[in-house]
């Protein structure tokens, strides 16, 4: 059993993955506070740009 146990505090392969888990996991909040920021910008804008559009007049062309 000690030998197990010395064998596992020296095996180093698990922490490759803890810090993709950790990458991953900042990369994934970063992208969610992007869009957190710009999204009330993009809900004024698109409707700025659909009150313009609609008060346009469309001509057929005659």
């Amino acid at each position: 059993m000690i030998k197990f146990i010395k064998k596992f505090r020296k095996d180093e392969e698990g922490a490759v993955t803890v810090d993709w888990v950790v990458l991953t996991a900042a990369v994934v909040g970063l992208g969610v506070a992007g869009v957190s920021t710009v999204s009330g910008g993009v809900d004024t804008l698109a409707t700025s740009i659909k009150t313009g559009v609609s008060s346009k007049k469309v001509s057929n062309g005659d």
